[in-house]
């Protein structure tokens, strides 16, 4: 259903911490013509947690609109509560969203049958294609491939944003839920070696600036070409390792700002990244081919 490369987008922001609109709208329509093949607003990286719920549903409506059908777009729709990630996944579908990515209940800790019952409530609430965001370092939760394996039976549940960065899970987890259930990386590190694992892409934050080699990667792998999808990996790894050497999105976003797509402001309690980090981010981003 989805696959290749899609982009976790950032939402870009004023100096003074505003919503940029017409530097989201540009950052999207670059992304769709460097070969982008799917938008992820208002997840993680999107900085979902500090925007209000009138910023998140008018990034996913700007991003919709932007868009024009050209390209899947993947809401985030995720919440701790149960009935707000029902009001977010109902607006995405509203405003003609392809899918919802919903993330796993964050500081609440459920057990693996809220899990379930959290999701399924979603699902029963909206006819919208799901994607389930298991994302452990940040919701203190994994959901089991068992409980994933009893959500994909649900029409609605159709695939998993795989944020462990543990190659041997979706191996199990196609297993469990079988060849078509859509499992799309959420860790750039190890994207090419999750394809390999019987993945179909990945939802990448370093795609906000690098759109182009990252879908020339998915796409080298897809059309048999390993070695050439290897270069391109080793080409990438720095920059992966400068994006992430502070909290995300906060050295991705200043990365951004360089290319013009907003300032590097993200809302508290992300602080500013430090000098060695944008000097890391700079300097990677001149060895991608990205600055001059």
């Amino acid at each position: 259903m989805f696959s290749g490369s899609l982009v976790a987008l950032i939402t870009p922001m004023t100096p003074d911490g505003a919503m940029a609109e017409d530097a989201y709208a540009r950052l999207i329509e670059w992304q769709i013509g460097e070969g982008t093949q799917g938008l992820v607003p208002v997840g993680t990286t999107g900085e979902s947690p500090t925007l209000s719920h009138a910023e998140h549903k008018r990034a996913v409506e700007i991003a919709v609109e932007v868009a024009r059908g050209r390209v899947p777009v993947i809401a985030g729709a995720g919440s701790n509560s149960t009935a707000e990630a029902i009001d977010l996944a109902r607006h995405a579908a509203r405003a003609g969203a392809a899918a919802a990515l919903v993330v796993t209940p964050y500081y609440n800790k459920p057990t693996q049958e809220g899990l379930f019952l959290h999701f399924t409530a979603i699902a029963d609430a909206v006819d919208l294609p799901i994607i389930i965001y298991n994302i452990p370092p940040r919701s203190v939760i994994d959901m089991s491939v068992e409980t994933m394996a009893r959500l994909a039976q649900h029409r609605n549940i159709v695939g998993v944003k795989d944020a462990t960065a543990n190659l041997a899970r979706p191996l199990h987890t196609r297993r469990a839920c079988g060849a078509d259930f859509c499992q799309l990386s959420g860790e750039d590190h190890t994207a090419l070696a999750f394809l390999a694992a019987g993945g179909h892409g990945c939802i990448s934050v370093t795609g906000n600036v690098a759109p182009r080699l990252c879908a020339e990667m998915q796409r080298a792998w897809a059309l048999g070409r390993p070695e050439e999808a290897m270069a391109l990996q080793d080409r990438l790894l720095p920059l992966h390792d400068a994006l992430f050497a502070e909290t995300s999105p906060g050295p991705v976003k200043y990365a951004a700002s360089l290319l013009g797509f907003g300032a590097e402001t993200c809302r508290l309690p992300l602080a500013p990244v430090a000098e060695s980090t944008r000097a890391r981010v700079r300097a990677a981003m001149i060895e991608a081919g990205l600055l001059n």
